[in-house]
């Protein structure tokens, strides 16, 4: 057996003996564990809105993964400490006029990052995958930039920020393909 194989294994054997055994409820049924873990919740993730970064929104990538979709926004290098709001809504609203966007999917999500962008207004549509439907660039509005993405259903999330060699940052936001 190969060390990475081996390796494999010994985090599968140490994870299933780590994770709790399913306990019987009064009605008799076995509580499930979380899908793949995933403990995440479906509020809103956010720092605080006075968290300005004045690097420049440069692109964004989206993958698929084994338990869930990823967006991940490219920032420039710049000052400050990059800040962000993740919440889902009921409907997305454009910056500065507050207008509502139309975005395909059950469940909206509407993405803020405390960064102004040049990037043009764009839609992207996810043909064939889990859980991304359409993400909208809906446009920058003193110094904030908002996307607009919609999913199949209301699923838990999760944002975070990584900071890159260069002094650039990126925004990643992953949304569970299931609870």
């Amino acid at each position: 057996m190969n060390t990475i194989t081996r390796r494999a294994a010994v985090a599968f054997v140490a994870a299933a003996l780590a994770a709790p055994a399913a306990v019987a409820s009064t009605s008799g049924a076995a509580s499930a564990a979380p899908y793949c873990g995933i403990t995440w919740g479906s509020t809103a993730k956010a720092t605080s809105p006075g968290l300005l970064w004045t690097g420049k929104v440069t692109g964004v990538r989206a993958g698929q993964h084994t338990c869930f979709d990823r967006l991940v926004f490219d920032v420039d290098p710049g000052r400050g400490t990059l800040g962000y709001s993740v919440r889902y809504v009921s409907a997305v609203t454009s910056p500065g006029s507050g207008m509502p966007v139309a975005v395909s999917g059950g469940a909206k999500i509407q993405i803020t990052v405390n960064a102004p962008s040049t990037l043009g207004m764009s839609t992207r549509t996810f043909s064939g995958w889990r859980t991304f439907r359409q993400l909208k660039n809906i446009g920058s509005f003193e110094g904030y930039t908002d996307y607009g993405l919609g999913v199949r259903a209301r699923l838990p999330m999760r944002a975070f920020v990584l900071a890159d060699a260069d002094g650039g940052r990126r925004l990643v936001v992953d949304v569970a393909h299931q609870w």
